[in-house]
């Protein structure tokens, strides 16, 4: 692991009424590495994500980013993270430099227009939809858009929820070429999927969590697709 830890959860547990949705939960990742988070629906992907932004507190246990604990500063934690859900929202009436621009001033970053072509074109958006409606983008477009707010801001944490739903092959083959290009940037990366092949691939880490319970940690470089495969079906049968 980097010796710059990025997001640190500790002994994190999440109840709602009599149901854990994530029971002791131990995850960090450090500055470049991308761990993926594999889990069938109801593991506890989304919530863990949650509270992560401040969304949702934990019932017990402890959520650092960059060194700042989430519960007690969700703002500025918040500062440090950019989420990218399995639909980036953007405002479909303006153009991709236009959206950049407005949630990059939300971060408190005004760019001037050169800055954000060059975000976007760094993020993989050709030029020619820069200065399109955002309404006419397809979904692999508003992730790049979705990137080019994360670099704006200076992240240090990112957040995908699922990015590569819906994609077809060429597609998410470019976009885990984007997320080893921002691995290799610096920033830690955590992503939730069902997409076992591409996250071997990619990933620098990989968590298998049934139940709310993180039930596997494995190097995906000490194994093949296949193994990992058979791995996650065994532990989501056990």
């Amino acid at each position: 692991m980097n010796d710059r830890t990025i997001l640190d959860i500790q002994g994190v547990t999440k109840s709602f009424r009599k149901s854990k949705a994530v029971d002791t939960l131990d995850l960090r990742i450090g500055s470049g590495e991308i761990y993926a988070l594999l889990g069938p629906n109801g593991a506890g992907k989304t919530t863990t994500i949650n509270m992560v932004l401040g969304f949702i507190e934990p019932s017990s246990g402890t959520i650092l980013v960059d060194g700042l604990n989430v519960a007690e500063n969700p703002i500025k934690a918040r500062s440090r993270i950019a989420y990218l859900p399995e639909m980036v929202a953007l405002y479909p009436t303006l153009t991709g430099i236009e959206n950049l621009h407005y949630f990059a001033l939300l971060a408190g970053k005004d760019l001037d227009e050169p800055t954000c072509r060059q975000l976007l074109a760094e993020a993989g958006l050709q030029t020619n939809a820069h200065d399109r409606r955002a309404g006419d983008y397809s979904k692999g477009m508003r992730q790049k858009v979705g990137v080019a707010v994360a670099k704006a801001k200076d992240a240090s944490l990112l957040l995908f929820d699922e990015p590569t739903s819906g994609l077809d092959p060429s597609a998410s083959s470019e976009f885990y070429a984007m997320l080893r290009d921002l691995a290799g940037k610096g920033m830690a990366i955590l992503q939730t999927t069902h997409d076992i092949w591409r996250v071997h691939e990619a990933a620098t880490h990989i968590g298998i969590l049934r139940a709310g319970v993180l039930v596997e940690e494995i190097d995906p470089r000490s194994t093949t697709p296949a193994d990992l495969e058979r791995i996650y079906v065994n532990r989501l049968a056990a």
